[in-house]
């Protein structure tokens, strides 16, 4: 039988039809555990996806595990079930973010300093045409009523790269853990590290233009609504 904390570190990827971009992602991945000698893992949770994302996952170097199920939370809270490091890092597997960035989140981490680790992209900058106006605003105005009602100082709710020790993950499990399925769960998990009394600390990282041509998986009404039910719900 595995051991749980097998590796110091998982690199968790959620994906949906990524085929085009999910290998570039894991290559990069790999790249930094290599020159920086860390026991890890990369662990793609594919999400119903249509297209040979999974095969050129496996392919590339990483473990993956399947959910039918469409759901961003619901792939994450799979995708954190089957984690087998002392610190798992989220990262979406669309090139928008650089894992060069990965020790930013992973050394304070690591090190104890928090237990929780949420990326700034307003702080660290965003390509152009990386995010469009509409989400720049809407990220901003429901970070902003998350922050009011969960008493927290973290500026952006909604950056897909983020991690958490494993500690951290046991305590929000104990504190009730994380039961959304959709893109609330960005919130969600916030909302849940303060509710167990985690240390949540923020890095600054950037947020680049997807390198190649796709439609965006954001729904922005359907989606800003889901984060406002969870947060006033």
């Amino acid at each position: 039988m595995e051991r749980i904390n097998e590796y110091d570190l998982t690199i968790l990827m959620p994906c949906r039809d990524e085929e085009k971009t999910v290998g570039i992602c894991v290559e990069k991945a790999k790249k930094y555990i290599e020159q920086n000698e860390i026991s890890a893992e990369i662990l793609v949770v594919n999400n119903s996806s249509t297209d040979n994302s999974a095969e050129v996952a496996r392919r590339s170097g990483a473990r993956v595990v399947n959910v039918k199920k469409p759901g961003y939370g619901r792939t994450l809270r799979a995708g954190l079930k089957a984690s087998r490091g002392r610190v798992i890092i989220m990262s979406d597997c669309d090139t928008t973010y650089d894992f060069a960035e990965t020790g930013k989140l992973y050394k304070p981490l690591v090190s104890g300093k928090y237990d929780v680790v949420i990326g700034n992209r307003y702080a660290g900058g965003m390509e152009k045409g990386a995010m469009p106006l509409s989400h720049y605003w809407g990220v901003k105005v429901l970070s902003f009523l998350a922050r009011k009602r969960f008493k927290t100082d973290v500026i952006d709710f909604h950056c897909g790269l983020r991690g958490l020790t494993r500690d951290g993950l046991e305590r929000i499990q104990e504190a009730g853990g994380f039961r959304t399925t959709g893109m609330e769960f960005a919130t969600e998990m916030i909302a849940m590290s303060v509710k167990a009394g985690l240390r949540i600390g923020q890095v600054p990282v950037t947020l680049r233009r997807c390198r190649v041509e796709r439609q965006s998986k954001l729904r922005t009404i359907r989606d800003g609504l889901r984060h406002l039910r969870y947060i006033f719900g």
